[in-house]
C-alpha cells in the first residue's frame, strides 16, 4: 500500500453534519479543545468551569442526542457514529445527573491541572504565539474563579473529592504559583527559542504581569482548597459500587462484570509473575525477579544519565520503530512518521502522549514528566513505554484517526476518546511488539512484563479498593483499604518513590481509569481472536489493524459492533 493512501472519501451524511456541528460547538464551549486540534481563533480563551458552563455542556449533549433521533444511517460509518455518539453522550448525561461533575478534583486529570497544561500545546516560535500565551495567561484568573464556583456548589450539594486528593492538589497549586514555579518560568523563558527574534518590550512586560496574575490565581485556588474545601473533604478514598460502575463504563465504553474482572485481574497478575520468574532465570540462572532486575540496573549499557540522554534515547528508539514497522506490519502514511519526544515542563510524574494538530503542522508528542531529583533512567524498563506511547501505540492510533479526514467526521476523528480503547490498544501494542520480536532481549522483555504486571495490579487495586473486595490470600487478608493497597502497589510496581506516590493518588482519585488499560487490552484481544476465528486462514493481522484503527477511538462495545457486527 502506498504510504499516502487513505480509504476512499465519502459524501457528508446527515449524521456527519450533526457530528461536525457538535464538534464546533465543543470548541466554542471549550476553546482548549480547539488548541489541542491546532485550530486558530481560540488561542486566548478558556472554557467556563463554573456550574453554568457545566450546564451548557450538558444541554449541548442533550440537544445533539435529540437531533440524532431524527436521522437514519446511510452506511456502516454512520452506524458506528450513531452507536458511539449515543453511548458517549448518554453517559455524559448520566454523569452530570449525579452531581459529581461539580467536584472534579484529583492529582492528574481535573481542571486544576487542565488550566495549566494547555500551555504545553501552544506554539512559542513567533511574537504572535507569545501574544496568545499572554492573552491566555490573563484569562487564568477567570478560569480558576469558575472552577472554584463549581467546587463550592458541589460541596454545598454534598459532593467533595477525598481529603487525600485535596491535599495533593493544594501542593500542586502551591508549586505552580511559586516564584520559581511553572508560570514564572514560562514568562522568564519567553522568546528564548533557538533563532527567535527578541520580543517587544511591551509584550515581555505584559507576559510578566499576566504570569503574576496566573500565579496569584493558583495561589487563591490553593487557599480555597486549604481554607474551605478541605474541611468538607471525606477521609474515605473509595467511591463505592454505584459511582465506580458508572466510571468503569465511561472509561471502557462497555459494562463489565466487576467481580469477574477482579478475579481475572488476580489470575492475570499471578500468570505474569510466573512469566517474569522464567525471564529472570534467563538473565541470571537461579535468580529471583528482584535479583535479575539488580543485574539489569547495574549494567552501564542499560543506564541513562540526565534528561538530555533520556530524550535522545526515546527519540532514537521511536524513530527506529516507525522505520521498521511502516509498510511491513502497519500502514503508516508519511505525514504520520514524525513523532517528537520531549521532557514535560512539569515535575509531577507520568508519561503521556499528545496528538497532532488536525493538519499535522504540530506533530504527535511523547512527554515524560520527571519528578524532582530523578536523573537516572534504565532503558530495559522503558523500551516498552516508548512503544506504548509512540508506534505502534498511541501515536499510530491517534494520528490514524486524525489522518482519515475523508472517512471520519470531525467528532470521530478528534472529539471521541475512550480510555479502554486507546489505552487498551497501547497495551495491546506492547505485547504485539514482543510477539513481533522487538522485545527479544531478556531485559527489554522483563521491562514489558513489568509494565503488564503493573497494569494487572491496577485492576486488582482499583476495583478491590473502591469496592472494598476481599484481598487475595497471596497479598494479605480482610478487605482492601487504601493503606493495604499502597503496600500491594509497592510490591508490584517497580517504580521510583515519587512515581509510586503519584500513581497511588491517581488510582484513588480517578476511579476506573487505570484498569481500563488491561481490561481494554483483554477486550481488544478478544475482538481480534473472534475475527481470526471467523476468517480462518484468510485472516490478515495487518489488515485487521488497519481496519480497526480506521474506526477511530470509540467505546469497546462500539468497536465490537464495527468489527464483528455484534
Amino acid at each position: 500500500m502506498d504510504h499516502e493512501t487513505t480509504l476512499p472519501t465519502r459524501a457528508t451524511s446527515a449524521v456527519d453534519e450533526i457530528a461536525n456541528a457538535y464538534t464546533h460547538t465543543l470548541m466554542e464551549l471549550d476553546p482548549g479543545f480547539a488548541t489541542q486540534l491546532g485550530i486558530p481563533g481560540y488561542e486566548t480563551r478558556y472554557r467556563d468551569y463554573s456550574p453554568a458552563g457545566l450546564a451548557a455542556a450538558t444541554d449541548a449533549a442533550s440537544a445533539v442526542l435529540a437531533e440524532l433521533e431524527a436521522v437514519e444511517p446511510v452506511d456502516d460509518v454512520d452506524a458506528v457514529t450513531l452507536h458511539a455518539m449515543r453511548e458517549r453522550l448518554g453517559l455524559q448525561l448520566e454523569r452530570a445527573a449525579t452531581g459529581w461533575d461539580l467536584a472534579d478534583l484529583n492529582n492528574i486529570a481535573s481542571p486544576a491541572q487542565e488550566i495549566r497544561e494547555i500551555f504545553d500545546l501552544m506554539p512559542t516560535a513567533t511574537t504572535q504565539d507569545w501574544e496568545h500565551i499572554s492573552g491566555r495567561l490573563a484569562n487564568v484568573p477567570a478560569a480558576v474563579d469558575g472552577y472554584v464556583a463549581a467546587l463550592r456548589r458541589g460541596a454545598a450539594e454534598g459532593h467533595v473529592a477525598a481529603r487525600r486528593q485535596v491535599l495533593t492538589v493544594i501542593d500542586q497549586c502551591t508549586r505552580y504559583a511559586g516564584p520559581e514555579g511553572y508560570f514564572a518560568r514560562l514568562a522568564a523563558n519567553a522568546g528564548t527559542d533557538d533563532g527567535a527574534a527578541p520580543l517587544p518590550a511591551a509584550l515581555t512586560e505584559a507576559l510578566a504581569g499576566n504570569a503574576d496574575a496566573a500565579r496569584a490565581a493558583y495561589a487563591s485556588l490553593a487557599s480555597f482548597l486549604r481554607d474551605e474545601l478541605l474541611a468538607a473533604a471525606p477521609e474515605q478514598d473509595a467511591v463505592g459500587r454505584e459511582r465506580y460502575a458508572l466510571a468503569s463504563r465511561e472509561f471502557l465504553g462497555s459494562a463489565v462484570d466487576l467481580e469477574e474482572t477482579y478475579a481475572w485481574g488476580v489470575a492475570e497478575l499471578d500468570r505474569i509473575i510466573t512469566e517474569q520468574e522464567a525471564v529472570a532465570d534467563q538473565i541470571k540462572p537461579g535468580a529471583s525477579i528482584e535479583e535479575a532486575k539488580a543485574v539489569l540496573n547495574a549494567d552501564p549499557a542499560r543506564t541513562l544519565h540526565g534528561t538530555d540522554a533520556l530524550t535522545a534515547w526515546m527519540q532514537g528508539l521511536s524513530d527506529a520503530a516507525v522505520t521498521d514497522l511502516a509498510g511491513t506490519h502497519f500502514d503508516i502514511p508519511d505525514v504520520m512518521r514524525r513523532l517528537e519526544c520531549r521532557i514535560a515542563p512539569t515535575k509531577d510524574g507520568g508519561i503521556y502522549y499528545s496528538g497532532p494538530s488536525d493538519d499535522f503542522s504540530r506533530p504527535g508528542r511523547m512527554w515524560w514528566s520527571v519528578p524532582e531529583g530523578e536523573d537516572t533512567f534504565t532503558t530495559w524498563a522503558e523500551t516498552t513505554t516508548v512503544y506504548h506511547e509512540g508506534v505502534p501505540g498511541h501515536h499510530l492510533q491517534v494520528a490514524t484517526a486524525t489522518y482519515q479526514s475523508g472517512l471520519l467526521n470531525m467528532w470521530r476523528r478528534n472529539a471521541c476518546w475512550v480510555s479502554g480503547h486507546g489505552e487498551g490498544w497501547a497495551l495491546y501494542a506492547e505485547r504485539l511488539m514482543e510477539q513481533l520480536g522487538y522485545l527479544s532481549d531478556p531485559g527489554d522483555r522483563m521491562g514489558m512484563l513489568d509494565g503488564q504486571r503493573m497494569r494487572a495490579a491496577r485492576v486488582v487495586f482499583d476495583i478491590g479498593v473502591h469496592l472494598a473486595l476481599e484481598i487475595p490470600a497471596r497479598w494479605g487478608s480482610g478487605t482492601w483499604t487504601a493503606e493495604a493497597g499502597r503496600e500491594f502497589l509497592a510490591a508490584n510496581l517497580d517504580i521510583s518513590p515519587g512515581m509510586l506516590d503519584f500513581e497511588f493518588h491517581r488510582y484513588l482519585g480517578w476511579p476506573g481509569q487505570a484498569p481500563s488499560y488491561k481490561i481494554g487490552q483483554r477486550l481488544w484481544e478478544e475482538i481480534r481472536d473472534a475475527r481470526a476465528a471467523r476468517e480462518g486462514d484468510a485472516f490478515d493481522l495487518r489488515a485487521f489493524h488497519t481496519r480497526a484503527l480506521n474506526v477511530g477511538s470509540v467505546g469497546l462495545d462500539t468497536l465490537k459492533m464495527a468489527l464483528l457486527g455484534d
